[in-house]
């Protein structure tokens, strides 16, 4: 119930301004490998907490998005760059491939 409340309050607050940008360029690799690498990470350091790999994964997962949005949300201010959703996708397409990625190097 808490992750429809937080989506809509997100979706419907407004970004100072958005970005236009491609949905291709360096910046997106960038965006892609680092959401990789803190979902593998976050569920690394979760099952090293004890918690089991489901709940490890989740953590791991949400981790890396909430760091890209929030990075988006940084970005959004009136002197940032804009608020770009090609780049929280390519976040979120990273930090399901690290996730995917961490699943099989536990098997």
């Amino acid at each position: 119930m808490r992750i429809p409340i937080l989506l809509t309050t997100f979706l419907l607050t407004g970004c100072s301004h958005m970005a236009n940008d491609n949905w291709s360029g360096q910046d997106k690799a960038q965006h892609f490998l680092a959401s990789a690498m803190l979902s593998a990470a976050g569920n690394e350091v979760a099952q090293h907490q004890g918690y089991s790999q489901d709940r490890s994964a989740a953590i791991g997962l949400m981790f890396s998005v909430s760091l890209g949005a929030s990075k988006e949300w940084w970005d959004s201010r009136p002197s940032g760059s804009g608020w770009s959703w090609k780049d929280f996708a390519w976040d979120v397409a990273g930090a399901t491939t690290g996730y995917a990625v961490w699943q099989m190097a536990q098997r």
